[in-house]
């Protein structure tokens, strides 16, 4: 299967591009481990990355989306926002998820007729009145995977992040699965990079937008993380074409390494498909579910 990972970003740009990995999931065949050793008694689910893709607009993402199957993605973006904060929304949403309520295509839509502002001024009437340290809303996939909550809209700006990603998903026609069905064969997941950072390496950063802070302790960290997705430590080998290790080493944003890290999410939950993909049963048909999240 054809595997994607997209490093998303709300206001692409030239120097600041949404980044793809591109590769093939290959299942159970024995693989060359990263430093160039061979084991043939040792089969293993693998993941060969076979391109860089770099989309310097929101145009070029809808473009991308718009190509053809088959694939499976795993987007760097929330596809839902908290169900409490919904519910104070006005949009039919109600606290029980079993009830009858909107669908996730009713409230994306809802959410993709807001201006980032108006957005962005929502989020901030739900904070207010609230006390520090209990100010935004979590959707319940938040406390597994460690993410931040899909409402914060700075330091990141997941939210702007949302509203970019999640209607252009919607309009492309995608099978998300759990939340809205459409084309088979374009399948998106929604991953996390630093919940798998940190499973394979620990609390250890490893990447920052601040040129000031690419220093040789956050190399040391991508390359750790690199060579332990090749050695498969996380029951799937990454190996990568000629040219494409080293760039996620040295780009000190991790843009690409994480590109890739969300490609291996792809690939898990590739694998569980006819698991739901590796999603809970009982997930929130509204809030959604980073894949590979306990």
């Amino acid at each position: 299967m054809n595997i994607v990972g997209i490093d998303f970003s709300s206001a692409p740009r030239v120097r600041k591009p949404i980044t793809l990995a591109v590769g093939r999931f290959i299942e159970g065949r024995p693989f060359e481990a990263g430093r160039g050793t061979r084991d043939s008694r040792r089969s293993i689910d693998t993941l060969h990355i076979d391109a860089h893709r770099r989309l310097p607009s929101l145009d070029a993402f809808e473009a991308w989306l718009a190509g053809p199957g088959p694939w499976v993605a795993g987007c760097d973006f929330p596809f839902g926002l908290p169900r409490p904060f919904l519910v104070n929304q006005g949009w039919g949403v109600v606290e029980d998820p079993t009830a009858s309520q909107p669908s996730w295509r009713a409230i994306t839509a809802q959410v993709a007729a807001l201006s980032r502002l108006e957005l962005v001024d929502r989020c901030r009437a739900w904070t207010l009145p609230r006390p520090i340290g209990a100010r935004f809303a979590h959707r319940a996939t938040d406390g597994p995977a460690g993410s931040s909550p899909s409402m914060k809209w700075v330091n990141p700006p997941v939210v702007l992040m949302l509203h970019a990603g999640a209607p252009r998903l919607m309009a492309a026609g995608v099978t998300i699965p759990g939340l809205c069905p459409g084309d088979p064969s374009r399948i998106a997941l929604e991953a996390y990079p630093g919940m798998l950072a940190r499973r394979v390496l620990g609390r250890v950063s490893y990447k920052s937008d601040d040129p000031r802070k690419h220093d040789e302790p956050r190399r040391r960290a991508r390359e750790a993380i690199v060579a332990e997705l090749e050695a498969g430590s996380i029951g799937i080998a990454v190996a990568f074409a000629d040219g494409l290790r080293e760039p996620c080493v040295a780009d000190g944003t991790a843009d690409t390494l994480d590109a890739v890290l969300c490609a291996v999410q792809a690939a898990w939950g590739w694998r569980r498909r006819d698991e739901n993909y590796g999603l809970p049963t009982d997930m929130d048909r509204l809030e959604g579910w980073i894949v590979g999240a306990a």
